[in-house]
């Protein structure tokens, strides 16, 4: 039967007959391979069961349901890590026998963001990520109340560091809302250049080249049919810290206790805003299990010119000195680029 609809391009001739589909040529095949590889395992469950491939982006109103697979037998899912942190029961990932299955209930503007899944390759107990079998999704849950991805917190801080973009997050849950970047004081509008200044709904605000200039409380604007909402502030710090490892010190209340004393020694580290100290303590009453009190914490200061560096302390305290706790004190500060050992004498008087 002849059909009456005008044909669409790359539409077969004859009907009602099956056709081996041509095979493309090696460089279309390989530029469609490409294009493809990375949403090629995963997929949304439509109405009525049907199943469909996913774009890079995708908008759905807060408020629904979504069912997401990914094809394969031992399939390894990332989301919006709050739902994580806060053990979100909307939340449901099952591993069947062909494919992965996350569904995400009731949505929420907060579930804006990435999901991803991949497949693992495993030999014994090692695992890794398999490259070629990955898919990709940035989901928009739009909500008129929300332009704004919502946060936890009221309030921000943003490192500026001279060598790596800074992010200022204020991401939409409408892709096509009109968002602006704004300074508290002196009030006025950040200009968006497209160069150093660049606006990705997927991120927030990027400056490319962050200078102490861009340091100060911002805030972003948004508007999309209705009324400007406008985001939580951010407060941006500039930051000049050499990179490497803790630069510690150790002070003592005390290199001569008597018994019965209490004993302070604090372990102290300048370093990155942006970079965590982790401590280690190692004293005389340690092996025989000599009960201490050991506090971390750390906070900002500003050292002038826009410079902020992060000041870490832990405080060990040791309570009715005795004889077994006099001796070394050692203090071990690690970070990412390496750690730094300071020690001290404590003597019985």
């Amino acid at each position: 039967a002849k059909s009456k609809r005008p044909k669409e391009h790359g539409e077969n001739k004859v009907f009602n007959k099956k056709v081996k589909p041509k095979t493309p040529k090696m460089k279309e095949r390989e530029s469609a391979d490409s294009s493809l590889k990375s949403q090629s395992i995963l997929t949304q469950v439509m109405d009525k069961g049907r199943i469909q491939k996913l774009a890079a982006t995708l908008s759905l109103s807060a408020g629904q349901s979504i069912e997401l697979r990914c094809k394969g037998s031992n399939v390894t899912w990332n989301y919006p890590s709050y739902l994580d942190t806060f053990k979100d029961s909307r939340l449901s990932i099952k591993q069947l026998e062909r494919y992965g299955q996350l569904i995400l209930a009731n949505s929420t503007a907060a579930d804006t963001g990435e999901y991803s899944c991949w497949l693992q390759l495993c030999n014994g107990n090692k695992c890794r990520k398999d490259e070629t079998k990955t898919g990709s999704t940035y989901i928009f849950f739009t909500d008129k109340e929300e332009l704004f991805v919502p946060t936890p917190s009221y309030f921000e801080i943003v490192y500026l560091n001279p060598d790596k973009p800074a992010v200022i997050p204020c991401r939409v849950t409408t892709p096509s809302a009109k968002v602006t970047l704004h300074r508290e004081f002196p009030a006025e509008e950040i200009e968006t250049d497209g160069t150093d200044l660049i606006y990705d709904a997927k991120k927030g605000f990027v400056y490319q080249h962050p200078t102490s200039d861009h340091k100060g409380i911002v805030y972003c604007k948004a508007e999309s049919q209705g009324a400007p909402q406008i985001s939580i502030k951010y407060h941006l710090l500039y930051v000049e810290v050499p990179k490497g490892p803790p630069s510690a010190t150790l002070a003592v209340s005390s290199n001569r206790a008597q018994l019965g004393d209490s004993v302070q020694v604090i372990c102290t580290v300048l370093g990155e805003p942006d970079v965590d100290v982790n401590f280690r303590w190692q004293y005389p009453g340690r092996e025989s299990e000599r009960p201490v009190i050991i506090q971390n914490f750390w906070r900002l200061i500003n050292r002038g010119a826009g410079h902020t560096t992060r000041i870490s302390k832990s405080v060990l305290l040791v309570e009715n000195f005795e004889a077994k706790d006099a001796g070394n004190y050692i203090c071990i500060a690690q970070n990412l680029q390496g750690e730094t050992t300071v020690a001290t004498k404590v003597e019985l008087n």
